[in-house]
């Protein structure tokens, strides 16, 4: 498994260097890696780098007068999206509690730092250290996926120009795709941005039409966090992953009430985890606590073998949630082999 992770994130890179080569050269953010593509921006020194529509209005991202970009990645996955257009943000905030270790990213991102050591800002709610955001002197700030929060907003842009989500994006529902279209812009790199994009998009499509039967067959993304249980829904990366290799939401979660991403699951109604294939995880619970719930054990689908369990401390669990460039190939080759194995 191993190999074949580590295969599918280097075609990936490789299809977006490939790219790369035919983009119009300019200054490299500081830090990037020799062989980062080159930047499809053309703007010199002191002009305008990029030019960004965001949920709070367009957004001017000067070009830095010495040609060195300083990055602050604040939403979720955006230091690896950063990452795999050849940037290196100088902090990041934790969200998955990853640890300084790996720098603040998954463990399948953390070697494209090199030797680059970022501050790593820990996950402590919806509070930021804008002490020390300011302290790093950043050109711009990324966003991109997180609670779209404007006082927040606000408050960030008198540090940097600050990225937030596309315009009507809900909180935390960017999209990787959209996501990664949004942090390229703001980089300078529409090209790279877009030849990543293409790339995992093809990964995707691949698996889809290697398991034709997956097409149709219903599927639910569910949780069970503190005394609740919970189905991802369209806009949550997990749900759309799924859904991207050719499932269909069950039909019982779509008759929910639901809160953006996300429909809260009474006890009374776990039935709607029932579909053809389930894959279940914890949040603030061990994996056997999950499998030992009463109510999670009386499932169809748990007694029937049709339930993934994704353990939240396992790479591909992970991997999963972050949904990124870099991750996406990861969840892809750790979780179809097990679709497919309960859809034969």
């Amino acid at each position: 498994m191993k190999r074949i992770v580590a295969a599918l994130a280097a075609t990936t890179l490789g299809s977006l260097l490939l790219a790369g080569c035919a983009a119009t050269p300019t200054a490299e953010p500081s830090g990037s890696p020799s062989a980062a593509p080159a930047s499809s921006a053309t703007a010199g020194p002191g002009g305008t780098l990029a030019s960004v529509e965001t949920l709070f209005g367009t957004v001017e991202v000067p070009q830095p007068a010495d040609g060195d970009l300083t990055v602050i990645a604040l939403g979720w996955s955006d230091a690896e999206v950063a990452l795999a257009l050849g940037a290196k943000p100088v902090a990041v905030y934790d969200w998955q509690g990853f640890g300084a270790d790996n720098k603040g990213v998954g463990p399948w991102a953390t070697s494209l730092f090199g030797d680059a050591t970022p501050t790593v800002i820990q996950n402590v709610g919806d509070d930021l250290d804008y002490e020390t955001i300011a302290s790093l002197d950043p050109d711009l700030i990324l966003n991109t996926r997180s609670a779209g929060d404007e006082a927040q907003y606000q408050r960030l842009s008198t540090i940097a120009p600050t990225i937030s989500a596309p315009p009507g994006t809900g909180a935390f529902a960017t999209t990787w795709d959209a996501q990664t279209r949004q942090v390229a812009q703001a980089l300078g790199k529409t090209t790279e941005g877009d030849a990543l994009v293409a790339a995992i998009g093809q990964q995707l499509a691949a698996a889809k039409q290697a398991n034709p039967g997956f097409a149709g067959k219903t599927a639910v993304t569910g949780t069970k966090f503190g005394d609740a249980y919970g189905a991802y829904i369209a806009g949550d990366a997990r749900w759309d992953l799924i859904e991207a290799l050719g499932f269909v939401q069950n039909p019982p979660v779509l008759a929910l009430e639901t809160s953006g991403f996300f429909a809260p699951v009474p006890a009374e109604k776990i039935s709607v985890f029932d579909a053809d294939v389930a894959i279940l995880f914890p949040i603030g619970y061990s994996l056997d606590e999950l499998k030992a719930d009463p109510l999670i054990a009386s499932l169809t689908v748990v007694k029937e073998n049709r339930a993934i369990y994704l353990d939240a401390e396992q790479e591909l669990s992970q991997a999963f949630s972050a949904a990124s460039p870099l991750s996406i190939p990861i969840a892809v080759a750790g979780i179809v082999p097990q679709l497919a194995a309960i859809i034969s």
